[in-house]
């Protein structure tokens, strides 16, 4: 058996169409798109097809996306560029979510220091916020709504569509009152491969991405901002998107992300049945066969890509390090704090004890995967969950 890659949902391998439309970008395709002569404009053309194709996967104009280093760039901009605006004009509060990727989280408890109110709205037991909670959260002082569409650990959906309906409501009542909009931003990095991300079915005013999930390149993302959505650059420099994200545009990875996200449009209901195919497989004989185990989130409202599992009496690290051993690999927690020895914040949002988020998998599938990988899975895990619990001083 090879080895086993199932954690997509902290990095993607790159699409071998993907590399194949990257690849004339770094050699003969080199010219610096803002230049004028042949060299520069034939780069700056193929940016433009890149950019059409990110607009037509989002239901947008190409004038409202801005091709950034990726998400936390993306997420980091329309943040911090939409608050230096609206602070000025009486906006101080931000509602989010107590299990935001740390790109937003961190850069909300940034500006919270600056003197902004932040709102981390609480989830259910699944992770999904309450629309009650949520209602109750809007005040005359709101400017900013950032919630995640795909929880990155539990794979958790919110109602972002819900969301953007009511507040769309709200603003009218707000625009006749003579207040300020309230703005909606989601970090839909996980959701490109498999949901409806156009941002009318949203009503989003803004929305991130990144290259690297969606089998692209690492490096490149995308920020989706509605036209009138006010915002300051947070770098400076040059003129570059927009004037808002200065810097020598990155040609070849913008190649790689718009074929990325094109391939991603017309492969996602195919990909949805086979990953559902697959992660009920998984789900469903480990809740039979193994005892003490949870799945972490909502069994319905998810996606089929996560699969969020702890397991009584087992340490997840020793898990990932065996299943290693045997070419499978998992992760524990979100990618961007593997380095961490605190328990995952986002499993102790839905409640669980310290203790028992160290005991969990985050098992992440992709596109690529197979039933006969998910058949030797099945078959080594729960020959090592035995092992571990038998060295364990809790059995």
């Amino acid at each position: 058996m090879k080895n086993i890659y199932f954690d997509h949902a902290a990095t993607t391998p790159v699409d071998s169409r993907v590399f194949k439309a990257m690849l004339p970008y770094f050699s003969q395709k080199f010219g610096n798109p803002s230049s004028l002569h042949n060299f520069g404009q034939e780069t700056a053309q193929a940016v433009s097809t890149a950019r059409l194709k990110v607009a037509k996967f989002l239901g947008s104009d190409p004038a409202e996306i801005i091709f950034t280093s990726g998400a936390t760039e993306s997420d980091n901009l329309a943040i911090q560029g939409l608050a230096r605006v609206m602070g000025a004009k009486g906006g101080r509060r931000i509602i989010t979510s107590s299990i935001e990727h740390p790109a937003v989280k961190e850069t909300c408890q940034a500006l919270k220091k600056e003197g902004f109110e932040v709102i981390e709205l609480p989830v259910d037991a699944y992770g999904i916020v309450r629309m009650g909670e949520f209602k109750k959260a809007v005040t005359p002082q709101t400017f900013l709504v950032t919630l995640m569409y795909v929880n990155n650990e539990t794979g958790s959906l919110q109602p972002i569509a819900a969301i953007g309906r009511y507040l769309a409501q709200i603003n009218r009542k707000r625009k006749a009152m003579g207040l300020n909009k309230i703005y909606f931003h989601t970090d839909a990095v996980q959701a490109v491969n498999l949901f409806d991300c156009q941002v009318d079915h949203l009503q989003v005013d803004l929305l991130s991405l990144s290259g690297h999930k969606i089998y692209g390149p690492k490096g490149v993302g995308a920020l989706y901002v509605r036209k009138g959505t006010p915002l300051q650059p947070i770098q400076f420099g040059g003129h570059h998107e927009r004037n808002l994200r200065p810097g020598t545009i990155n040609s070849p990875l913008i190649v790689g992300l718009g074929e990325a996200i094109e391939i991603a449009g017309k492969n996602q209901k195919r990909d949805y049945k086979n990953l559902k195919k697959l992660s009920d497989r998984i789900i469903n004989f480990i809740i039979k066969n193994i005892s003490g185990v949870k799945l972490n989130g909502d069994l319905q409202k998810r996606s089929p890509s996560h699969i969020d599992l702890t397991f009584n009496n087992v340490e997840g690290e020793s898990l990932l390090l065996l299943l290693d051993q045997k070419g499978i690999a998992v992760s524990t927690g979100s990618a961007c704090a593997s380095g961490s020895l605190q328990p995952s914040y986002v499993l102790r949002a839905l409640g669980l004890p310290p203790e028992r988020c160290h005991g969990s998998i985050r098992v992440s599938l992709g596109r690529e995967n197979t039933e006969v990988e998910v058949n030797y899975f099945l078959k080594v895990l729960p020959r090592i969950i035995k092992k571990i619990r038998a060295r364990s001083p809790l059995k």
